[in-house]
């Protein structure tokens, strides 16, 4: 944001991403989520303008470089080489985006991906992080980012010419830990993307993108030699209003500086209206490097824009430069987490429970979760297994603290149900027919109906009745022995047999289950 030859577009979408960077301990609303959503689309539609404006300048360097050869040729051997560069990293940050779209598949009446449904960040959590630090793709992804700076820093070499656009490739494109406002050292993708919504890491990454077309645009402008115009006049700068944090609660102090696009110490305005508020430049301290240090308090709920004006005076003349497409959110502060079973809306004893406890925006390791009874252990990033006990409810509790210290916490209450009894099964159907020796080869079960769980019902044993006065025979097992073998060569076609007290119990867990339902087979 600090240099390179920027149009009004482009220092758009630099501001707009800055919502993004304090998300941390936000319990994203729909309407915020579809805020993010409509941002990268208008970030990937900048981004194929951005492609469309360096080919029309890769051309022209290209034409320059046939009329006059010793002045362009090898600035534009170089620029085909960044080329090559920024297409490939570029492609490699959309590859990070492909997850993400593959686990929230276009919405076909809207055309559009699902913004509300996608405040969950687990698809890039379980793929990136592991503890504190990165799994295998992490560290990948981090080597990407040094191979990007690495080849551009080999095509440039150690001309003086592309220092600046070097410094900016290592500002945009720095991995170091950061340092945030508690003092508080992060690992950079966790400062970045851990815990974050997935539209909002899909925005993110697509902003990426945008820095990546920018950098290249960058250096096009180098070699085409049109830095010096730029630098000459100050009618090619623009203002931002850069906050500290671009998503603040309510009442909360919006802290941040209203900066030129080149940090100049040299060009001093005469005059800064923000907001149609005068900063006051008399202070030694309110302007340095080309910036205006501001400070004043979030308004309401909402979105809400910057607007004012640098004014400078060139030869004579005062030259307003407007401040523009900037912005800040507010939101309140968060005091309801999602808590859910994963499966419906009751757990059930002594079975392994899906539950998922997080608060949006909160890191997995800065949220405690516990249960009132039975037990809880977890899996993995906001996902727990819940084992209740017996009873008729469990309360779940989900604690989170906050980056400031403070903490946030929710509760949910969940009824408690014993297993449903299952259905009874001859040959594998409630209700079969067949030959008298299908009855006989016949294996008796039983199976849960509309059951969400996945658990194996073994069985034990069972009665088969017989009709006409044959009476009954109590069995073993699954299978009819000799004796109720016997007695089904008595019959004949149309009669019923009833398959009653098969016994059974779910493998694996020592609970007294319900006895399943009775099963017919009738003579064919």
């Amino acid at each position: 944001m600090a240099g390179g030859k920027q149009t009004p577009r482009q220092k758009m979408i630099n501001l707009m991403y800055l919502v993004f960077i304090a998300m941390m301990a936000l319990n994203m609303s729909k309407e915020v989520l579809s805020a993010f959503g409509l941002m990268n689309i208008k970030f990937e539609t900048a981004n194929k303008k951005a492609e469309e404006a360096n080919e029309r300048n890769l051309a022209q360097l290209s034409l320059k470089a046939e009329e006059n050869g010793q002045r362009y040729a090898e600035p534009y051997k170089k620029a085909l080489e960044v080329q090559k560069i920024s297409q490939d990293f570029y492609s490699y940050i959309e590859s990070l985006k492909a997850p993400i779209r593959e686990a929230y598949p276009i919405d076909p009446e809207t055309k559009e991906l699902p913004y509300e449904q996608m405040d969950k960040g687990e698809v890039i959590d379980l793929d990136w992080f592991i503890g504190d630090g990165y799994t295998e793709k992490g560290n990948q992804i981090i080597a990407r980012f040094k191979k990007y700076r690495d080849d551009l820093k080999e095509v440039v070499g150690d001309d003086v010419k592309y220092q600046h656009f070097m410094d900016n490739v290592e500002e945009k494109f720095n991995t170091k830990d950061v340092v945030n406002a508690q003092s508080q050292k992060h690992l950079y993708l966790n400062y970045h993307y851990k815990g974050f919504p997935a539209i909002a890491s899909l925005a993110k990454l697509s902003a990426l993108q945008n820095d990546v077309k920018e950098i290249e645009n960058e250096f096009y402008n180098i070699a085409l030699g049109n830095t010096l115009k730029q630098e000459a006049s100050m009618r090619n700068f623009k203002a931002y209003v850069v906050t500290d944090k671009s998503v603040y609660f309510s009442g909360e102090q919006i802290t941040g500086r209203v900066v030129l696009g080149r940090f100049d110490n040299k060009t001093v305005p005469s005059q800064v209206i923000v907001n149609g508020n005068n900063i006051n430049l008399s202070n030694p301290n309110t302007f340095a490097d080309g910036q205006v240090q501001m400070r004043m308090t979030a308004g309401g709920l909402g979105e809400h824009k910057f607007t004012g004006k640098f004014v400078f005076v060139e030869d004579g003349e005062k030259i307003e430069v407007n401040i523009e497409d900037s912005n800040y959110v507010v939101i309140d502060r968060p005091k309801v987490a999602t808590i859910a079973a994963d499966k419906m809306n009751v757990v059930y004893m002594l079975l392994d429970n899906p539950i998922s406890a997080s608060f949006a925006g909160v890191p997995d390791d800065k949220v405690k979760v516990t249960a009132s009874s039975g037990s809880l252990r977890q899996t993995g990033p906001g996902k727990y297994v819940l084992k209740p006990a017996a009873g008729t409810s469990v309360t779940i509790t989900a604690i989170g603290t906050l980056p400031d210290g403070s903490t946030v916490s929710d509760k949910k209450e969940f009824r408690i149900k014993s297993i449903p009894a299952p259905r009874g099964t001859v040959r594998g159907e409630y209700t079969a027919k067949g030959t008298v020796e299908s009855l006989k080869k016949s294996s008796v079960g039983a199976k849960m109906e509309d059951f969400d769980f996945e658990v194996k019902v073994v069985t034990t044993g069972f009665t088969i009745v017989f009709p006409n006065n044959l009476g009954s025979v109590t069995c073993s097992g699954t299978n009819l022995n000799e004796e109720a073998q016997r007695k089904a060569e008595r019959l004949k076609p149309g009669d019923i047999v009833r398959i009653t007290d098969i016994k059974t119990r779910i493998e694996g867990i020592d609970l007294h289950m319900k006895r399943p339902s009775d099963a017919t087979f009738q003579i064919l």
